[in-house]
């Protein structure tokens, strides 16, 4: 094969890394905006920044694809040009900032352009090729502080002015008070005693999401360490303050969680960042952090190449996921992974009346949306390649049966067109069958705590049946809704009461005596329909009766339509300072 034109595989390089800098700048210009908006009290904006954040990076993909096609002819795919435009691009981006996620921008266009045969390790980033340690920045990811030196609540002040904020803090001696009395609560071993080398590591960047701003960093006392976070709100009177401090792995862990919408944090060095999470959290791999801040294709590039480790170190086979079989999604799992894979079936039986475009649309719609800690995120994926030889047989024919238009075949690969991969959680139909009263009361009570917190951030679930929500982590009992085939907006449901009987016959009729429009929901309905169990229902209505109450949901409603964005705190009210 010929050699190709001197200076050609530079050029390639080149354009791609320019479409990832545009793509960069951008994302950042976006991010950095995020104080103005919080201190603006600015919450539709955010929520509108946020939509878009996510939005562009398709966008600039395609950007990168035009300029590459205007400028260079790309086919037949010559592997020898591309072999060096890779070796090129290795070389652009040792020095760079951001060098993962520079490679999964190229392997994004790439993957664009050509046939799933050339994705190897020769053509694309299937491993990573230049280590994100010790990148140099002019901003370091963290500062130091010595509370030994200059006292804990002096480092603690140091700590909130040192975060930038324009607006002056409600009262932040009373702020730092009770910052104080938390910290030496969690962070000395008795008798209390500061270890000479005692340290507050604090990010250097504000962590924004949603109506907070939250400061991140660790405590270290001797071998003693306690990561926390501190909250601050809006005060509503161009004033700010510390709403709480989350002290420890389980609250952060939380605070970090799938389930919520991406932060806003401006660093130049994401994978700082990252590392410095990871510290606070080690049992959370790099996939949820890239996440977390916003970097959701770094996240799905992480995951990947993790899972194919996974699988050549690994003998399980897929299997269905545990729950009742969806009627929309074919849903399966690696029993050694703690994911579930979702494939759309081909046609959906009655009483389903959506189709293909409609789901692939709410997906969208969620992965657009404030999850508000209810929602699973979701990893999608194209033209996944899986080892025939990984699929129980009886999840295979499932699959050919019912899936076909997604699946194909090539030598010993299952290639799934369009994959859908979301945590795995409990089916909470599955925990409360097998919950004693006191875990069932716990279920039934987040499990409507989670419709609300929905319905305040204008999502209706569409489908209440438990088998639609899950239970995340170990016995914690927090309660996450994952199957989106039916949802809507909240403010697109008509809530209704169902109109007094014209007869006493009439509650007899097989069919109702009122008209029943598409979008028309009779909430006091649901228990009757939800809870076939006494024991079930009787758990549900001693914390949720007024779910059941058509004003409820109007009242929703009429906020959304004002502009009212209730609060929905990712941590305990218990632990949030009085005012």
């Amino acid at each position: 094969m010929d050699r190709p034109v001197k200076g050609l595989p530079l050029q390639i390089a080149s354009t791609v890394l320019n479409g990832f800098n545009r793509h960069f700048t951008i994302f950042s210009k976006i991010t950095k905006g995020a104080k103005e908006r919080f201190e603006n009290a600015d919450w539709h904006a955010e929520r509108a920044a946020s939509r878009e954040r996510i939005a562009f990076y398709d966008k600039r993909v395609k950007d990168a694809i035009a300029d590459l096609q205007k400028m260079f002819n790309l086919e037949p795919f010559d592997s020898r040009l591309w072999f060096d435009v890779k070796r090129e691009y290795v070389q652009l981006i040792s020095d760079h900032l951001q060098p993962e996620l520079a490679e999964s921008f190229y392997n994004s266009v790439f993957c664009a352009l050509f046939h799933r045969d050339y994705f190897g390790n020769d053509y694309i980033f299937v491993r990573s090729a230049v280590s994100t340690e010790f990148i140099d920045s002019d901003k370091p990811s963290y500062h130091v502080y010595y509370p030994a030196r200059r006292g804990i609540r002096s480092s603690i002040k140091q700590v909130l002015l040192d975060s930038g904020f324009n607006l002056p803090f409600e009262n932040i001696d009373r702020d730092v008070r009770y910052i104080t009395r938390s910290l030496i609560r969690h962070t000395f071993p008795h008798p209390r005693r500061v270890h000479l080398n005692f340290q507050f590591q604090v990010i250097s960047a504000v962590f924004y999401r949603n109506k907070a701003a939250y400061i991140v960093g660790r405590a270290m006392n001797s071998n003693k360490v306690v990561p926390f976070a501190i909250p601050i709100l809006h005060g509503g009177e161009d004033t700010i303050y510390c709403d709480a401090i989350i002290i420890g792995r389980q609250g952060l862990a939380r605070l970090f969680e799938f389930s919520y919408v991406y932060f806003m944090v401006d660093h130049p060095v994401p994978s700082s960042i990252v590392t410095f999470l990871r510290r606070l959290i080690p049992t959370r791999n790099k996939e949820s952090f890239y996440s977390a801040i916003g970097f959701h294709k770094q996240g799905k590039t992480v995951f990947f190449r993790e899972f194919l480790h996974h699988l050549k170190h690994s003998e399980d086979e897929l299997v269905f996921a545990p729950g009742i079989k969806g009627m929309v999604m074919a849903v399966f799992t690696l029993p050694s992974y703690p994911y579930v894979f979702k494939v759309i079936r081909d046609r959906f039986p009655p009483p389903k009346k959506t189709t293909r475009q409609e789901v692939l649309d709410t997906y969208r719609l969620v992965k657009m949306h404030d999850r508000v800690g209810r929602m699973s995120d979701i990893l999608e994926y194209s033209h996944v390649a899986l080892p025939r030889n990984r699929f129980s047989a009886d999840l295979l024919e499932e699959l050919y049966d019912t899936c076909a238009n997604s699946i194909s075949e090539e030598g010993d690969q299952i290639v799934i067109k369009h994959l859908y991969i979301e945590r795995r959680m409990t089916p909470l139909n599955i925990a409360v069958a097998e919950a004693d009263d006191e875990y069932l009361d716990k279920l039934m009570k987040g499990y409507g705590q989670a419709i609300k917190d929905l319905a305040a951030a204008n999502i209706f679930p569409g489908d209440l049946l438990l088998k639609n929500f899950g239970v995340t982590g170990q016995g914690q009992g927090r309660i996450v809704f994952y199957d989106y085939d039916e949802i809507c907006y909240l403010t697109e449901c008509n809530f209704r009461e169902i109109p007094a009987a014209r007869y006493p016959e009439d509650e007899f009729a097989a069919e109702p005596w009122y008209s029943i429009a598409a979008n028309d929901i009779f909430p006091e309905q649901f228990a009757t329909f939800l809870f076939a169990d006494q024991r079930v229902r009787k758990a549900f209505l001693k914390y949720h009766r007024d779910l059941l109450d058509a004003d409820f949901w109007i009242q929703k409603q009429r906020n959304i339509e004002d502009g009212i964005y209730e609060d929905v705190f990712p941590y305990p009210q218990k632990i949030r300072f009085k005012r």
